[in-house]
């Protein structure tokens, strides 16, 4: 039987789904639709990642990071044009990595979330 997650969120990347899954198998349909509304809304898409850490290379180093709500390091990669590209080098090869841990927080923050309208 496939996951009614398939349906509602075809665009996660597999081990984002599996994860998915895994959060919200306690869930009934109607909180499954509302972690959908919810989750949809903060997740970030890794080719927006991909592509704003890109533009590293074009001189606005450290976008990325602070798309997934790392501010400092957004800011330090800005004033050192990503450690002089080092570290912008390595977020290209870790871009699905870095939005995969961003998006299982949010996941969490959304569970979190609906268990406080529970109570």
């Amino acid at each position: 039987m496939i996951h009614p997650l398939y349906s509602m969120l075809p665009e996660l990347e597999p081990d984002e789904m599996a994860y998915a899954q895994s959060v919200t198998k306690s869930l009934s349909d109607e909180e499954l639709k509302q972690f959908v509304n919810m989750y949809r809304y903060r997740r970030k898409d890794p080719q927006i990642i991909l592509l704003t850490c890109l533009g590293g290379f074009l001189g606005f180093a450290g976008i990325h990071r602070i798309l997934l709500n790392q501010i400092g390091m957004g800011i330090l990669y800005l004033l050192t044009a990503g450690f002089c590209f080092i570290g912008t080098i390595i977020d290209l090869v870790n871009y699905k990595s870095l939005t995969f841990e961003y998006n299982q927080q949010r996941m969490h923050e959304v569970i979190s979330l609906m268990q406080g309208f529970r109570s």
